[in-house]
């Protein structure tokens, strides 16, 4: 494994799709392997990240737990990787960034049907919402930004085979599309 780039990813606010489209590399995932040893991500399964030369993220962040597994995560990744509209720009998650929280809250638990009457989630092991959902730059310093929701896998292999060459990495007219 040595002479390998260690790569790590994790996933914040929102839908998991950027990884969907990670793995929709396919096979080439084996042709990257042999050039980067994983660290934590899906194709892992480890929870707890170690020092890692690129850390991928998808995702935004909406709670304070959102906010510590991002900073702990950029402690550990020499280059940090913003992957898809979300950890981009805030993504669908920051379409509630115009309403108020406790508006929110209060319409969902105590006026929607179904749940009319309950009470306002308050448990210490529910983490605390953030009043905005924000993009990842917000937080930590972004090395790269990967835009699209989410983006082509086409994309994905093309920015890391750049990155992993040791070039910046270019993606063409075409690569990235935003339907």
């Amino acid at each position: 494994m040595s002479g390998k780039l260690r790569v790590a990813t994790t996933s914040l606010a929102g839908c998991f799709g950027c990884h969907m489209s990670f793995l929709d590399i396919d096979e080439r995932l084996l042709t990257l392997l042999e050039v980067v040893e994983f660290d934590r991500s899906p194709i892992t399964d480890i929870k707890e990240v170690g020092q890692c030369d690129l850390g991928i993220i998808e995702g935004g962040v909406c709670n304070a737990e959102n906010v510590h597994v991002l900073r702990e995560f950029r402690k550990h990744c020499k280059t940090l990787v913003a992957m898809g509209a979300c950890a981009v720009n805030g993504g669908l998650p920051a379409q509630r960034n115009h309403l108020d929280l406790r508006d929110i809250l209060e319409e969902v638990y105590h006026t929607e049907l179904g749940l009319a009457h309950g009470g306002i989630p308050n448990d210490p092991e529910l983490p605390l919402p953030l009043n905005k959902v924000h993009p990842i730059h917000e937080v930590v310093k972004v090395d790269y930004f990967l835009p699209g929701c989410p983006p082509p896998a086409d994309a994905i292999w093309k920015f890391l085979t750049d990155l992993v060459a040791g070039r910046t990495p270019h993606l063409a007219h075409g690569l990235l599309h935003y339907d």
